[in-house]
């Protein structure tokens, strides 16, 4: 038995903060789930799980604030996962190519075993066409990719 062999490491446990998504996310309740995502992203939060379980319609308005969230997650060093079991909730992330740009798993067991990612290791999990913000400059950005990749930015 060498002395590599005895070694003892560990690393920081993470808790996630954890966030229940209603079972619509529509224009009229969207801004608030965005709310609640980027206020979960208080100091020293690694990860935050939107719990879509009981999830069964997201429209675009829904989609646009998990970009945002997702982003403003990336700034500030840390992670945005998605728990989404429904079939046609995927449907629409994967129509869009949301599905792309975000960490999804289908289970709450699945998002909480995934080892929390370095900066750099999310930014190559995602897509060249990284997720689009609300302001300008992000949106142009993500058109650019998007025409260069093939795809419709609707």
């Amino acid at each position: 038995m060498g002395t590599d062999d005895r070694q003892i490491t560990a690393g920081p446990l993470v808790v996630p903060e954890i966030v229940t998504v209603p079972a619509e996310v529509d224009l009229d309740n969207a801004r608030d789930l965005g709310t609640a995502l980027i206020g979960a992203f208080g100091p020293g939060v690694a990860v935050v799980i939107a719990d879509m379980t009981a999830t069964t319609f997201c429209d675009s308005s829904g989609l646009r604030f998990l970009l945002m969230a997702n982003d403003i997650a990336a700034e500030r060093g840390a992670e945005l996962r998605l728990v989404i079991p429904s079939q046609s909730v995927l449907r629409a992330f994967r129509v869009t190519g949301v599905d792309q740009l975000l960490h999804i798993s289908r289970s709450m067991v699945e998002a909480l075993s995934d080892a929390p990612r370095a900066a750099g290791q999310q930014e190559q999990r995602q897509s060249a066409d990284s997720p689009a913000g609300v302001d300008g400059a992000r949106l142009a950005t993500a058109g650019k990719d998007r025409a260069r990749h093939g795809r419709s930015a609707h």
